[in-house]
């Protein structure tokens, strides 16, 4: 079983920066990829970026430019790095990543942008 844990959300103006960290239980980010999501009040989870055990990238659109999602194998953790945040960023954000059998995720954690 892996355990993730998201941490680094708050409250931030609009146009500030914050970086999000997922910590993992166990080694795994040499050999799975790993996502971070969002989802607003009402609306459904989105993806915002991946990044593979090779370490390429990719990115919704509407964060190109501005969010950067990197890891630390040896620290087992990821990171998205946001900038220039809008108040249309505010949402939950989890960390995913794929097993053989299932899927598995963070608790979350909230990011709320102000204008």
């Amino acid at each position: 079983q892996v355990q993730l844990v998201e941490s680094g959300g708050g409250l931030v103006q609009a146009g500030g920066p914050l970086r999000l960290s997922c910590a993992a239980s166990r080694s795994i980010f040499s050999i799975n990829a790993m996502s971070w999501f969002r989802q607003a009040p009402g609306k459904q989870r989105e993806l915002v970026a991946t990044i593979t055990s090779g370490g390429s990238v990719n990115y919704a659109d509407y964060v190109k430019g501005r969010f950067t999602i990197s890891k630390d194998n040896a620290k087992n953790t990821v990171y998205l790095q946001m900038n220039s945040l809008k108040p249309e960023d505010t949402a939950v954000y989890y960390c995913n990543t794929n097993g053989p059998l299932r899927e598995y995720w963070g608790q979350g954690t909230q990011v709320t942008v102000s204008s």
